[in-house]
């Protein structure tokens, strides 16, 4: 019955369904039983259509990343679209939304990279997807400090290493989502202010 109806689905929406219904399948079960045939089941298609959109487990794995990923940074840019312009309210949105990206997706990201080491094409698209916060914050934080570009990029660059070690301990209940959010905000404004 769903096949049917899921069957006219345009290519567009087909992945977006299949995706969600992958994250599901992690959430519910682990990396372990997310599968393209396990995907085909649970979303009442054909193997052919998972393998049409992702051609194979890491492929699903590295989309459902990117997915995971393409969310919480659409979500960031309207956060930052309604912030005023000033350092201390620009540190804390960007410190609110990377914590807030690891409590909604947390286990399932770390799940989906411990099920992805080794794997080359997952840490390509692991440093693409930091160089892309790094680009995001250097772009949000620029006209509110007074560092050079070079010195910008290199503490942003330490900055979202620093939000990824701060994910990893919320993630792993060490602290709380407020607790790492203010502690990134501080670094933030720490390492971006005038005595920076």
């Amino acid at each position: 019955m769903t096949g049917t109806t899921t069957s006219r689905l345009p290519k567009a929406e087909r992945r977006t369904q299949l995706l969600e219904t992958a994250q599901q399948i992690v959430r519910e079960e682990g990396t372990d039983a997310l599968t393209l045939g396990r995907l085909a089941e649970r979303a009442g298609v054909s193997k052919p259509i998972t393998y049409n959109h992702f051609e194979t487990r890491s492929g699903l794995l590295v989309a459902l990343a990117r997915e995971v990923d393409d969310r919480s940074i659409a979500t960031l840019h309207e956060a930052l679209k309604r912030t005023r312009p000033r350092l201390p309210d620009v540190a804390r949105v960007l410190g609110t939304a990377y914590m807030r990206c690891y409590s909604q997706n947390g286990p399932e990201w770390l799940a989906i990279l411990a099920a992805l080491k080794g794997d080359s094409a997952m840490e390509s698209v692991q440093e693409e997807l930091l160089d892309r916060y790094v680009t995001i914050y250097r772009t949000a934080l620029a006209p509110l400090t007074e560092l050079t570009p070079r010195e910008l990029q290199r503490r942003c660059v330490a900055i979202i290493g620093a939000a990824e070690a701060l994910g990893r301990d919320l993630s792993r209940g060490r602290l709380d989502e407020p607790a790492a959010a203010a502690t990134l905000t501080s670094l933030i404004v720490a390492w971006l202010g005038k005595q920076g």
